[in-house]
C-alpha cells in the first residue's frame, strides 16, 4: 500500500495551510497515518502520527503548537492543519502508515524506518513571502 499526499501550496509566513492523505486500500479507522516531511537539501524527518483511536504522537518539537492531525473516519482521510507556517516548514509532505493501529514510540528519525514502504507521491508546502 502506498499512500498519496495532496494539498500543498504556497503560503505566507505566519499564514496556515492544511494538507490530506486519502489512502486507497487501506482504512484508517483501523491504521496509524503518519506524515513525514523533507526539505530542501535534507533529510526525511517524522512530523506527526495519528493512531486509529486518535491519539496525536509528535515527532518533530519544531511543529509543536502550530501543527495539528486529525482524520474523518467517514471519508477514510488524514489531515495536517499547519498554522504560524515558517520558512523552515518549506518541504515536500509524505503521508504514510506503519501498517498497524498504533504510532511507533520512536523519534523522529526511528518513524521512518516503520513507515518507508508505504510513503507514495508527496505534495509540497512552500513557505515564502
Amino acid at each position: 500500500v502506498q499512500l498519496q499526499a495532496s494539498g500543498g501550496g504556497l503560503a505566507q509566513p505566519g499564514g496556515s495551510l492544511r494538507v490530506s492523505c486519502t489512502p486507497s486500500g487501506l482504512t484508517v479507522v483501523y491504521n496509524a497515518v503518519a506524515w513525514v516531511r523533507q526539505a530542501p537539501g535534507k533529510e526525511r524527518e517524522g512530523v506527526l502520527c495519528i493512531s486509529s483511536s486518535n491519539g496525536t504522537t509528535y515527532y518533530a518539537d519544531s511543529v509543536k503548537g502550530r501543527f495539528t492531525i486529525s482524520k474523518d473516519n467517514a471519508k477514510n482521510t488524514v489531515y495536517l492543519e499547519m498554522n504560524n507556517l515558517k520558512p523552515e516548514d518549506t518541504a515536500v509532505y509524505y503521508c504514510a502508515t506503519p501498517g498497524w493501529s498504533a504510532c511507533p514510540v520512536v523519534d523522529g528519525r526511528g518513524l521512518l524506518r516503520y513507515v518507508m514502504n508505504s510513503w507514495g507521491k508527496g505534495t509540497l508546502v512552500t513557505v515564502s513571502s
